[in-house]
């Protein structure tokens, strides 16, 4: 019997790239709009903190796949809605926050599935 691949597969974190590298001060994980996910050198393979990351990194990873999430070096697209970014600091409701920002609602999204 024949297998037969049901959905869009990069939509399941175990079948996205996760490369290990030398990120900015204080990140430890980052989706990019490649669909792969970089993790920090400094975080243990197979750690707590390493799955967490994953799972939040992942989700982004399927926002981005599904439409829901994209963004440019100018900006951030969230549900349709365009966010300025501009020097790691993001304009949501009138306000600038730093990238990564629980009040951010692509972060918020991410946060519930770790």
């Amino acid at each position: 019997m024949a297998y037969k691949q049901r959905g869009n597969p990069f939509n399941k974190i175990k079948d996205t790239p996760i490369y290990r590298k030398n990120l900015e001060d204080g990140v430890l994980g980052k989706a990019n709009d490649d669909g792969t996910i970089d993790i920090d050198k400094s975080v243990k393979p197979g750690s707590p903190i390493e799955k967490k990351i994953i799972k939040h990194e992942g989700q982004h990873v399927k926002d981005m796949n599904s439409g829901k999430l994209s963004y440019t070096d100018d900006n951030v697209v969230w549900s349709g809605k365009k966010y300025p970014r501009k020097n790691g600091m993001i304009k949501y409701k009138g306000k600038w926050h730093k990238e990564g920002d629980d009040n951010l609602p692509w972060e918020r999204e991410a946060k519930r599935k770790e």
